[in-house]
């Protein structure tokens, strides 16, 4: 019995130690390449899911930052996003969902560079939703990323 035991563990050890994600890209049309996204993602093989409330430009005490500069609270947001990930043990090219809320949504697709550059570097294009909005939690904040991830 004990030895059924120990083999069934190891067995079970070994299985979630070689889990192997797989994401595969769903896209009907080509129109999100060029915007770093696709329309849709099959993932398969994770073993752990992190749920991530709305990251802005805010600092460690909750302040806002970069009133007035869309460009810097999005480079703000994401290094949060980043620091949640990395104390969750998990990285942005572990991203499979991506909302991004911003008040201003002509600045913010005039700044799309960003967006590419940052997603580009993490070697992804996830599944993403631009929602324009009246107002985010303080007045001064423009633009907030809310991401799902998987390992």
């Amino acid at each position: 019995m004990k030895r059924q035991f120990l083999l069934l563990l190891t067995l079970a050890l070994n299985a979630c130690a070689t889990h192997k994600l797989e994401r595969t890209p769903i896209n009907p049309w080509p129109w999100g390449g060029p915007l770093s996204m696709h329309q849709a993602e099959v993932v398969s093989g994770a073993q752990r899911t992190l749920y991530l409330s709305g990251q802005a430009a805010m600092d460690a005490e909750g302040n806002p930052l970069h009133k007035g500069d869309l460009r810097a609270q999005w480079n703000t947001a994401f290094d949060n996003l980043e620091a949640v990930l990395a104390a969750a043990d998990m990285k942005l090219s572990d991203v499979v969902h991506l909302v991004i809320y911003t008040t201003d949504i002509k600045a913010t697709t005039d700044n799309w560079d960003l967006y590419i550059e940052r997603i580009g570097r993490a070697g992804i294009k996830p599944p993403q939703t631009l929602v324009g909005v009246q107002a985010l939690a303080y007045p001064e904040l423009m633009i907030e990323l809310e991401a799902t991830a998987v390992q």
